[in-house]
């Protein structure tokens, strides 16, 4: 027997929300083939089959929270690769080489059965698809119970989504192939007695079994109950980033510096950048500007190692740029800012930004941060904010709303010009108020005088 554990997919996480299992006892898999989906506090992963064998048990139930180490689930390893369970006629049923266009078709004649679509458990009322396909349905406003899934074990597909749309919009009617469909059992009764549902009663007759119901009671009444009221799971992600930023408060005596900063200078530098047919973002500047700062104050981009009583200084700049999403804040990671370029350091925020969104971030994409960013100016209507810093980073910089205001210049005239707020978290144990002023006094100036960091460049 292989025991099945939950291990560390990245940067030191001790603990994982389990989100659906995507086997079922019996099933057959090969190695690779994903297993369990888990929400960790800046992903969405699934933890692989380490070989080939049959799923024996399922040890835990979507929604626990569970230690690194944890067992997750129990298989027999396949000595010839053989299936021999009756998973193996499951998924001769489920296997198709029909075209996701194909698949999408509506079949009106259905038999007298209540079916559930292939995608779906029926053991645990789960549908199988990735957050990014759970996106994609939601954008374009389709019922994802009402699509037949062509991956392994009938997971849905982005594929299947878009097919369905585009079905959609030539007229042809929702729900999926017969060929897709699998009758829905009561898991608690022997399969005979298990009653089948005549869909020419009328509805009010017909008893549906209820699917996420396992071994436990109606959930009616209880929804009755809290009708008054609006209810949201409080796990995966944003249980993940909960305790992140509980860690953070609790470890770190955080310190909060203000600054206001004129980019008038740097707006009208991007605008003529863009006038020559390139794009260089705001926050592209900000970036290389603190990364030239952090070359002269290392003490933010640093690690306080309290066993050893000593303080790290890093040489390396992966700037976190916070992104919202959403499933909640993630903050992917731009590698050794200190070099590359404007425009490099432009399209790689750009990607990420987009992986991000799509949920598709991978363990290297979020993981090794040295300083982070948030730019919660484009959002309006922020201009302030202690924020939080990353554990065990030391700083976070935060850039607020860009106003245009009346300044009196160094000649004494009334001018008007864009004005940044910014808010820089540090941790108080590692660096003092005097540092953090001299910090943000050498970006003010980079970002002032835009043109400045050329000189760097050379």
């Amino acid at each position: 027997m292989v025991e099945v554990k939950l291990h560390d997919i990245g940067e030191g996480m001790t603990e994982a929300d389990i989100n659906c299992y995507l086997v079922k006892t019996g099933d057959f898999v090969k190695a690779d083939d994903p297993l369990v989906e888990v929400q960790t506090d800046k992903m969405t992963a699934e933890i692989p089959a380490p070989r080939s064998g049959v799923i024996k048990e399922l040890l835990l139930t979507p929604g626990q929270t569970v230690k690194v180490g944890t067992t997750l689930l129990i298989m027999e390893e396949s000595s010839g690769g053989v299936q021999t369970s009756e998973s193996q006629k499951v998924a001769d049923v489920v296997k198709t080489e029909a075209k996701p266009e194909e698949t999408a078709v509506a079949v009106l004649d259905r038999p007298a059965t209540v079916k559930l679509p292939v995608g779906v458990s029926a053991r645990l009322g789960q549908i199988l698809a990735s957050p990014y396909t759970r996106k994609v349905a939601r954008e374009n406003a389709v019922n994802i119970m009402e699509v037949k899934g062509t991956g392994p074990a009938g997971r849905i597909t982005e594929e299947d989504i878009l097919a369905f749309v585009k079905l959609r919009e030539h007229g042809v009617s929702s729900t999926s192939e017969a060929g897709s469909e699998q009758e829905i059992p009561n898991i608690s009764q022997p399969a005979s007695e298990q009653e089948v549902p005549n869909v020419s009663k009328p509805a009010s007759e017909q008893q549906v079994p209820n699917v996420s119901k396992v071994g436990s009671e109606e959930r009616a009444p209880t929804e009755k109950k809290l009708s008054h009221q609006d209810i949201l799971p409080f796990r995966g992600r944003r249980k993940q980033i909960a305790k992140k930023m509980v860690q953070s408060m609790y470890t770190i005596p955080h310190c909060t510096h203000f600054e206001e900063i004129d980019v008038s200078e740097l707006i009208a530098l991007r605008d003529e950048i863009k006038g020559s047919g390139s794009s260089i973002s705001a926050t592209a500047f900000f970036i290389k500007a603190l990364s030239i700062a952090l070359k002269e104050f290392p003490i933010f981009n640093a690690k306080l190692d309290e066993e050893n009583e000593s303080i790290q200084l890093l040489r390396e700049h992966h700037i976190g740029i916070a992104v919202d999403t959403p499933e909640g804040l993630i903050v992917p990671v731009i590698r050794n800012v200190e070099q590359m370029n404007l425009k490099q350091i432009h399209d790689e925020m750009k990607r990420l930004t987009k992986l991000a969104l799509d949920d598709k971030l991978t363990v290297k994409d979020i993981s090794g941060g040295t300083f982070t960013i948030s730019n919660v100016g484009p959002l309006g209507g922020s201009i302030g904010a202690t924020p939080i810093i990353q554990h065990p980073q030391t700083a976070l910089v935060s850039f607020h709303k860009t106003k245009k205001r009346p300044v009196v210049t160094d000649q004494d005239e009334i001018a008007i010009r864009s004005i940044m707020n910014l808010s820089m978290a540090f941790d108080h144990r590692v660096a003092d108020g005097a540092t953090a002023v001299a910090f943000t006094n050498r970006f003010a100036q980079l970002i002032e005088n835009p043109k400045m960091m050329l000189l760097e460049l050379m």
